[in-house]
């Protein structure tokens, strides 16, 4: 996709300048570094990020630049981004079930950590990795595990994660097998409840105690919520407070090195997606051109954000009082539209544009070309305010 070399004050300016007939998401570099360096000195542990959340070249190389030199990876195609744009990073491979030709690869790439969720999964990375990384250091294998705790957008835990027996017995096995054993977890993503990293500490604890095993790292996942709700700021620091509180009293002396991955908690805020209004069908429904098949399919998932504001294709905002209606995408399929009713100003007109804020994380990975749509396009900004 890629960045043009230009570098909009904002993104207001963009759509005054230039009036995109297709969607636009715009970067701040400025805001994805800080956000990057508010985890590398909140986080009482190593920082990584996870590539799936957002794999623009432009995301990594501003990370790598802010300090960010390890990376959440989940395929060879990842691998070799990060490989290609940052050589001497140090990558985690924590997708839990891969192919035997994927492993492979990773090998060859020198990954230094692997995460598992069952036994036969591990057997195939016992068989095929070799305990020693390319510089004599152990190769680590993480037992990922899961649990019944709420709190998330969305549970990760339906489809990833042994059960505390389980992986007691998968750290069991790494060790015998001589790799260093540890432990990792994903609370769900956008996480607002910060009890859930405790439950997970307190069960790490456990699962070690059966395995007879000390986990060398415990990797506390991502899960960690960006700005999505007007007034509602993501409480952060007091997850890092807790996280390392928890550790600290759960484990004592013998208190595993920390890990986070954050994918969303890190890109989100440092995007905004503007999209133009196609129709006012009726002065009632939204048409845009950008939905559910676009950049915008979290959207069902997730729930609506209320962080939109409205401009005019001069730039200026739209103050009008607030009206709720129908936002549709603009493909023929029915299901291309977002949840609920969103407040929009009343003097909205066709033409117009909305400006969405935190929109970094699975947008650009989760944009189609249905019905021809989805050319989206992307550009540097100093600033995303409205």
């Amino acid at each position: 996709m890629g960045f043009s070399e230009t570098i909009w004050a904002s993104p207001v300016e963009f759509l005054r300048s230039v009036g995109p007939n297709d969607p636009v998401l715009f970067l701040s570099p400025a805001a994805l570094q800080a956000q990057a360096r508010r985890f590398q000195e909140g986080f009482p542990g190593l920082v990584t990020y996870a590539v799936k959340a957002n794999p623009e070249e432009a995301v990594i190389v501003n990370l790598a630049a802010a300090g960010i030199l390890a990376f959440d990876v989940a395929s060879p195609e990842e691998i070799a981004l990060i490989r290609r744009l940052v050589p001497g990073a140090v990558l985690h491979y924590n997708n839990p079930v891969r192919a035997r030709h994927e492993i492979e690869f990773a090998t060859r790439q020198d990954v230094a950590s692997y995460s598992v969720d069952s036994l036969s999964e591990l057997e195939k990375l016992i068989a095929l990795v070799p305990n020693r990384r390319d510089d004599g250091s152990p190769v680590e294998i993480t037992a990922r595990f899961k649990l019944p705790v709420a709190g998330a957008a969305y549970d990760f835990g339906a489809k990833f994660g042994a059960t505390e027996e389980v992986a007691a017995e998968l750290m069991r096995r790494v060790d015998a097998a001589a790799f260093t054993a540890s432990l990792t977890f994903h609370p769900g993503t956008q996480c607002t409840d910060p009890a859930a990293w405790e439950a997970y500490i307190r069960a790490a604890r456990r699962i070690g105690e059966a395995a007879g095993v000390t986990p060398a790292r415990l990797n506390v996942g991502g899960g960690f919520p960006s700005h999505r709700v007007q007034g509602e700021m993501p409480t952060l620091d007091a997850i890092f407070r807790l996280i390392e509180r928890t550790t600290t009293e759960v484990f004592g002396t013998a208190a595993p090195q920390l890990i986070c991955e954050p994918g969303r908690g890190m890109v989100a805020d440092a995007f905004a997606l503007l999209a133009r209004v196609k129709a006012l069908r009726d002065d009632t429904h939204v048409f845009l051109n950008d939905g559910v098949y676009g950049a915008l399919a979290e959207m069902p998932l997730m729930g609506m954000t209320d962080r939109i504001s409205a401009h005019a294709p001069d730039g200026s905002q739209r103050r009008g009082e607030p009206r709720r209606r129908v936002i549709f995408g603009p493909t023929c399929d029915s299901v291309d539209r977002l949840p609920g009713e969103t407040a929009l100003p009343t003097d909205m007109e066709e033409g117009d544009f909305l400006l969405v804020q935190g929109m970094g994380a699975y947008s650009v990975v989760t944009n189609t070309r249905f019905n021809g749509f989805g050319a989206l396009g992307v550009q540097l900004a100093l600033t995303l305010a409205p």
